[in-house]
C-alpha cells in the first residue's frame, strides 16, 4: 500500500514519484474522485487502474475490499485532496489495517499543509505538536484551547474558515491576548497569506471574515505561564453551564492546571 502526498495548491509541487505512482497503481483510492481526475489531468497522467472513492463516510465499509487487493499483491494508491493522507484526512484505518497484517505500506512524501505552516511561521520548531481540528462548539473548544495553557511545544492546528473568528476569540479567553500565533492561509497558492502576531491581534483581523484553508501555529507558553485562578474558574463555571457537575468540572480543570481541586472548588463556590 502507498500513501501519496499532494499539492496543496500549486500542481508543480507534484513529485515524479506520484505522477508514476497514479500512471502504474492497480487501484487508486482518492478522497474526492473528482479532484483526483483534475489533479491527474493537469499532470498530464491517466491512472491505469482502477479509481475508488475513499472519504470519511465511507472509509471503513472500503477497507475489506482494499485489503483483499493488498493480499493479492496489487498495489493500493491512497491520495487524499491535498496533503499527506491520514493526518486529518482518510487514511488512518487502512494503515492500521494493513500494519495488523503485516502488508507492507510505504509513503511517497512530499506537501504537508503542517510542516509548512510551521516552516513559515517564525515561532519555534525545534519542538511542536499537531492537534487536528478544535472542536466546533464554544464551550468545548475553550476547554480544549484551556488544555494549551502550559503546552511547552508549538502547537499547529487547522481550523475551517467560518469558524476562525470565534475559534481565535475563545483562545483569548483562556490564554490570554499576548500569546503568539500565526494564521497561515492559501498556502502555495495565488493567494498565500501569513498573518503573525498575537492572539489579540489575530482575533480582531480575522473578526472581518476569512476565506481559504486555514492553518493556525501557536507558540509555545512560556515557562511557568499558567492561567489565573480568575480564568480557571471561569472555565469551571462554563463546564457546568454545559452540563458538568462542579465537582467533576473543578477536578479536571484543576488536575490540567496543576492546581488545587479544593483550591479551584472553594473559589467556585465563592464565585472567584
Amino acid at each position: 500500500m502507498v500513501l501519496a502526498a499532494t499539492p496543496l495548491g500549486d500542481v508543480r509541487d507534484a513529485s515524479p514519484r506520484l505522477v508514476d505512482a497514479l500512471a502504474t497503481a492497480e487501484v487508486v483510492a482518492a478522497e474526492d474522485t473528482r479532484r483526483l481526475r483534475s489533479l491527474a489531468a493537469a499532470l498530464d497522467v491517466t491512472p491505469s487502474g482502477r479509481v475508488v472513492s475513499f472519504y470519511d463516510q465511507v472509509e471503513q465499509a472500503r477497507l475489506p475490499g482494499l485489503l483483499e487487493v493488498l493480499r493479492e499483491g496489487s498495489t493500493v494508491l491512497l491520495v487524499t485532496d491535498a496533503g499527506m493522507p491520514s493526518v486529518s484526512d482518510p487514511g488512518y484505518r487502512l494503515v492500521a489495517a494493513c500494519a495488523a497484517e503485516d502488508i507492507r505500506v510505504t509513503c511517497l512524501p512530499g506537501p504537508s499543509a503542517v510542516t509548512t505552516a510551521l516552516a513559515v511561521s517564525g515561532l519555534p520548531s525545534d519542538r511542536f505538536c499537531f492537534d487536528g481540528f478544535p472542536p466546533r462548539k464554544s464551550g468545548e473548544r475553550r476547554r480544549w484551547f484551556a488544555g494549551l495553557a502550559h503546552e511547552p511545544r508549538t502547537c499547529v492546528f487547522f481550523e475551517s474558515p467560518h469558524r476562525l473568528a470565534d475559534s481565535l476569540a475563545d483562545a483569548v479567553a483562556e490564554l490570554g491576548p499576548d500569546r503568539r500565533a500565526a494564521v497561515c492561509r492559501e498556502l502555495t497558492k495565488t493567494y498565500e497569506e501569513v498573518r503573525r502576531g498575537t492572539l489579540g491581534e489575530l482575533a480582531e483581523w480575522a473578526a472581518d471574515g476569512v476565506r481559504g484553508e486555514v492553518t493556525v501555529v501557536l507558540a509555545p507558553a512560556e515557562p511557568g505561564e499558567g492561567p489565573s485562578m480568575g480564568s480557571l474558574v471561569a472555565e469551571v463555571k462554563q463546564r457546568v453551564a454545559d452540563g458538568e457537575r462542579l465537582k467533576t468540572a473543578a477536578a479536571e480543570v484543576a488536575a490540567a492546571a496543576g492546581v488545587s481541586k479544593k483550591a479551584l472548588y472553594d473559589a467556585a463556590i465563592s464565585g472567584g
